[in-house]
């Protein structure tokens, strides 16, 4: 059983950086998918990065590549976004989630493979 809670919204210029967290409690499996999600005022909720617990290769929603990185730190037992050049379509709610099996793919384009999931952090650009 795992517990997500994320950290670091607000608002930001267009142009500006956030960086936001994923507290992780609970011990991730092998290869253990966890994500950030993001959900727009009247959107669907969307994938936006991924990485596997031992497997660091990140996957990145198209448009965001080049301006977000994921990244997790063992220690902390924290997941990370740090958001770059952020824009107005970047405005929305981010959601921190976890898939709960072994060896789980990296797949932003299914909200459901992921069990668990945080209560999200509102991310607003503007000027």
């Amino acid at each position: 059983q795992l517990q997500l809670v994320e950290s670091g919204g607000g608002l930001v210029q267009p142009g500006g950086s956030l960086r936001l967290s994923c507290a992780v409690s609970g011990s991730l499996l092998e290869h253990q998918s966890i994500a950030w999600f993001r959900q727009a005022p009247g959107k669907e909720r969307e994938g936006v990065s991924c990485i596997r617990n031992n497997d660091d290769r990140p996957y990145y929603k198209d448009s965001v590549k080049g301006r977000f990185t994921i990244s997790f730190d063992y220690d902390k037992n924290t997941l990370y976004l740090q958001m770059n050049n952020l824009n107005a379509e970047d405005t929305a709610v981010y959601y921190c989630a976890a898939d709960g099996e072994m060896f789980s793919p990296c797949d932003l384009s299914n909200l459901y493979e992921y069990d668990y999931w945080g209560q999200g952090t509102q991310v607003t650009v503007s000027a």
